[in-house]
C-alpha cells in the first residue's frame, strides 16, 4: 500500500489539476501517464548508459541521441518553470508522438499524445511529485497507479464504469490463472482484470516465473486487452507497465464490430465486465457473432464473442446484467441454452445491486463457464451474495477494517463479519462446489441445481427461480380475544382516571 504522505501528495496534485481547469479525471490521469512514461524512458536510458560503460562499448539502441538529449527527464528538471513548459509543448511531445525506438504497446499508443497541462506552475508540481516517487519499485508504482485510477470511481459522471477492485480479485482467485494461460479482456478499459491476474500469477507462481520461457510469456504474450477508446488504451498500457508487465498486448479494437476469425480460439482465460445496456445496428456488428446469436444487445453479443475467442477447454468469468439470466426474448433464451447445453456452465454468483454505485444500481451476476463445444454441464453452483464489505449506497463506505476486506483477508472473519463481507465465503464454497456444496439445501446462501431442472425452466438462470424461501409460521390470536383484552385495558384506564379525580376532588 502507498503511504498516507504519498496519497496526500497525489491528492494535492489532483486538486491542482482541477483548479487548473482539467475537470475530467481521465484527462488528469492521461497527463500524469505521459510524465510517468518520460520518467521511465529516463530510467531505461540511464540503465543502458551504465551497461555500456561497464562493458566499454557504444550504447545499443539509445532512446535519446545527442540532438534529443535536451528532452530527457533529467534535463527538463533543471529548467525553470517557463522554459520547461515551453520545451514540453514544443519539443518533448512532438518527439514523443514520433517515438519509434521503443516498439512496445505504450509507445505505440503515445502517437496521439497531447500536452494539455495549462500552466508552468502545475507542470512543475507534477514533475516534482513524480521525481519524488521511487518508480523503480514495482509495488510502489503499481499502487500509485491504482490509487489514481480509484479516483475515477469518485469522479461522478465524468468517471468510466469501473469494476470494483475487490470484485475483480474475487473473479481472478476463482479462476486461479497459471503461468501458461493466455488471458484476454475484450473490453479492458484501464486493464483492471489483466493487472489483477498478473499480480496473482506473480504471487502464486513465483517459482514458475523464474523459468526463462515462462518469464518471456508473462511479459509479452500472456495478457491481451482490447478497447476502442484511445485514452483508455494509453492508461491501460501504462497501468500494465507500472505493474511490471513489459510488453502487454493492448490493442485498439472494436470487439463487436470486427470479425474475430484471426483471434478465434486464441485464449485460455477470459476475465471481463463488458459494456451492457446498449444495442448495436446489425450492419455494424461482426457477422460471425450474428451467426451465434441474432441480436442487437451488446451483453449477448459479448457472450457470443467469448464463445469465439476461447480455446476448447478455455474458461471465462464475466459480469453480466441480471436480464441475461432471465430475459424472455429468443436471443436471451438461445444464448442461455448454448451456455448450458453446448458448454459447461459452472457458476452463477448473484451480486448485490449496489456494487456498481455511484455509476448505477443495476443488478448483475458473475457467470463462470468452460468452453467445451460438447456440453458438460451437470450441476450449476449458485451463490446469493448480499454483502461485499462496503455500503451499497453512492458512498460505498467500508464496513470492516482493510485487513478484513476482499476475497482473501489477512484477518479471519467471524459470523458477524461474514454478514458484512461474503467474498471469502464465496471463494471457500466455490472450491468445495464438487463436494459438500452438492448437499446444500436450496434455502441456503449457496446451493447446486442439476442441469435437468434448469432445462425444465426454459434455461432460466436467475437465482430467485431456484432458491427456496422458508416462511416462519406465525400464530395470530383470535380477534375476539384481542378485543376482550382491549376492553379490559380500557376499563383499567377508566378506573384509574376515576381514582385520580377522587384524589384531586
Amino acid at each position: 500500500m502507498i503511504t498516507g504522505e504519498l496519497k496526500s501528495k497525489i491528492d494535492r496534485l489532483w486538486n491542482a489539476f482541477w483548479a487548473g481547469g482539467i475537470a475530467n479525471p481521465l484527462e488528469v490521469i492521461e497527463q500524469i501517464t505521459y510524465l510517468m512514461f518520460l520518467r521511465r524512458l529516463e530510467d531505461v536510458q540511464t540503465a543502458k548508459e551504465r551497461s555500456a560503460r561497464r562493458q566499454g562499448i557504444e550504447i545499443k539502441s539509445p532512446i535519446y541521441t545527442d540532438e534529443t538529449d535536451v528532452l530527457r527527464w533529467a534535463r527538463l528538471r533543471e529548467l525553470d518553470p517557463e522554459a520547461m513548459f515551453t520545451m514540453m509543448g514544443e519539443g518533448v511531445f512532438p518527439w514523443l508522438r514520433r517515438l519509434g525506438g521503443d516498439d512496445s504497446t505504450y509507445a505505440h499508443h503515445m502517437k496521439d499524445a497531447r500536452f494539455t497541462i495549462p500552466t508552468p506552475t502545475l507542470l512543475t508540481k507534477a514533475v516534482d511529485l513524480l521525481d519524488d516517487i521511487p518508480l523503480g519499485a514495482g509495488d510502489t508504482k503499481g499502487d500509485l497507479y491504482e490509487y489514481m485510477l480509484s479516483k475515477i470511481a469518485t469522479a461522478g459522471q465524468n468517471g468510466q464504469f469501473r469494476t470494483p477492485r475487490h470484485i475483480i480479485q474475487l473473479m481472478v482467485e476463482m479462476m486461479n490463472p497459471g503461468p501458461q494461460d493466455e488471458i484476454c479482456d475484450p473490453a479492458c478499459g484501464t486493464a483492471g482484470f489483466l493487472v489483477a491476474a498478473a499480480e496473482y500469477v506473480q504471487r502464486e507462481h513465483r517459482d514458475a516465473l523464474l523459468d526463462a520461457v515462462n518469464q518471456q510469456h508473462f511479459h509479452s504474450s500472456m495478457f491481451h486487452g482490447f478497447d476502442f477508446d484511445s485514452t483508455m488504451l494509453r492508461i491501460a498500457s501504462m497501468n500494465m507497465l507500472m505493474h511490471g508487465i513489459e510488453q502487454p498486448d493492448i490493442r485498439h479494437r472494436d470487439s463487436l464490430a470486427q470479425n474475430v476469425a484471426d483471434e478465434a480460439e486464441q485464449y485460455s482465460l477470459i476475465l471481463a465486465n463488458p459494456p451492457f445496456a446498449g444495442s448495436l445496428d446489425y450492419e455494424t456488428t461482426a457477422k460471425d457473432l450474428q451467426q451465434i446469436v441474432k441480436t442487437k444487445k451488446t451483453e449477448l453479443l459479448f457472450l457470443a464473442l467469448f464463445f469465439r475467442l476461447l480455446k476448447p477447454g478455455g474458461r471465462a468469468a464475466i459480469i453480466v446484467p441480471e436480464g441475461v439470466l432471465f430475459g424472455s426474448t429468443k436471443a436471451h433464451k438461445g444464448v442461455r441454452k448454448l451456455l448450458v447445453e453446448n458448454q459447461k456452465l459452472e457458476a452463477v454468483v448473484k451480486l448485490p445491486s449496489g456494487v456498481f454505485k455511484p455509476y448505477a444500481g443495476v443488478s448483475t451476476a458473475i457467470l463462470v463457464f468452460t468452453k467445451t463445444n460438447s456440453g458438460g454441464t451437470d450441476n450449476v453452483w449458485f451463490y446469493d451474495m448480499t454483502a461485499d464489505g462496503f455500503s451499497l449506497d453512492d458512498k460505498r463506505t467500508p464496513f470492516l477494517p482493510e485487513a478484513q476486506l476482499g476475497p482473501s483477508p489477512s484477518t479471519p472473519l467471524n459470523q458477524v463479519d461474514h454478514a458484512k463481507n461474503n467474498l471469502p465465503d464465496v471463494l471457500a464454497r466455490w472450491n468445495r462446489r464438487e463436494g459438500s456444496e452438492q448437499q446444500r439445501a436450496r434455502t441456503e446462501q449457496s446451493f447446486c441445481v442439476p442441469k435437468d431442472d434448469i432445462a425444465a425452466q426454459d434455461y432460466d438462470l436467475s437465482l430467485n427461480h431456484y432458491k427456496e424461501i422458508v416462511h416462519e409460521e406465525v400464530e395470530h390470536r383470535p380477534p375476539l380475544e384481542i378485543v376482550a383484552e382491549l376492553e379490559r385495558i380500557e376499563s383499567e384506564i377508566q378506573q384509574g382516571v376515576s381514582e385520580l379525580k377522587g384524589m384531586l376532588g
